[in-house]
Formats: structure tokens, C-alpha cells, sequence
């Protein structure tokens, strides 16, 4: 289990949730007032960390909702084949294969160090 759970009223702009199996980053809340029937309701949008779709939500603010824990590692690049690196984590010393971002492919090579940031067992480079 790489998440936890937290109600809609104690999120803020910045912070992550889990929106369609998608770790996201929020980057817009709106509540509404209780009406004469129901309670306060939330309006969220976030975009997800992996793929860059924008996704939308909205429920009401006393509910629960999946977030993400988010773990940032460094990692030294040990070869590239094609659009994917293979890395080794330089703490756990783990290899594992990733598709390198389109703003990396210039930059990246053999031997660099990188970050990569993990959520829900998918992985992705952050930084060169």
C-alpha cells in the first residue's frame, strides 16, 4: 500500500491525491456552501504526475480520498537503449528500466546521476 487516506477539506493546492488510479498533483480547489438539502461540496482539478493529463473531480468535502506516497531517489544512469534508460539506485543499489522524458533525451547519458520520483510502483526522472 503506497498511499493513504485524508479528508477533502484538509487538501491544498500543491499536494498530491489519487484521482482514476493516477497519482495527480492538485492545482486548483473550489468549495461551495452547504445547501438547504446537502453539504459542502469540492471542486478539484489536478494533473497527473505521470502522464500530464489534466483530470477533474468534484464530492463532498467530508469525504475520504487516496494520496499518494510520493518517494524522490537518486539514481546513476547505466545505459540507454532507444527511449528507455536502465538505472541503478544508489541506495538500494535496485536496477530497473524507465522511458526517459522527451525534455531528457538530449541531455541524458551513460554514467550521469538523475532523480526519479516513484508513486503507486510506476517510476519517473525528474531531474538531470
Amino acid at each position: 500500500m503506497s498511499w493513504t487516506m485524508q479528508q477533502i477539506r484538509e487538501l491544498k493546492v500543491g499536494r498530491y491525491i489519487v484521482v482514476d488510479g493516477e497519482p495527480s498533483k492538485i492545482i486548483d480547489i473550489s468549495t461551495s456552501k452547504p445547501g438547504k438539502h446537502g453539504e459542502a461540496k469540492a471542486r478539484i482539478t489536478a494533473i497527473g504526475i505521470f502522464d500530464g493529463n489534466k483530470k477533474s473531480i468534484v464530492s463532498p468535502v467530508t469525504h475520504k480520498i487516496q494520496v499518494p506516497i510520493i518517494e524522490k531517489s537518486n539514481a546513476q544512469v547505466v545505459s540507454i537503449q532507444g527511449d528507455e534508460a536502465q538505472l541503478m539506485d544508489l541506495e538500494t543499489y535496485e536496477m530497473f528500466t524507465i522511458p526517459i522524458p522527451a525534455e531528457f533525451k538530449e541531455k541524458i547519458e551513460a554514467g550521469q546521476e538523475v532523480m526519479y520520483q516513484s508513486a503507486l510502483d510506476r517510476k519517473s526522472i525528474t531531474r538531470i
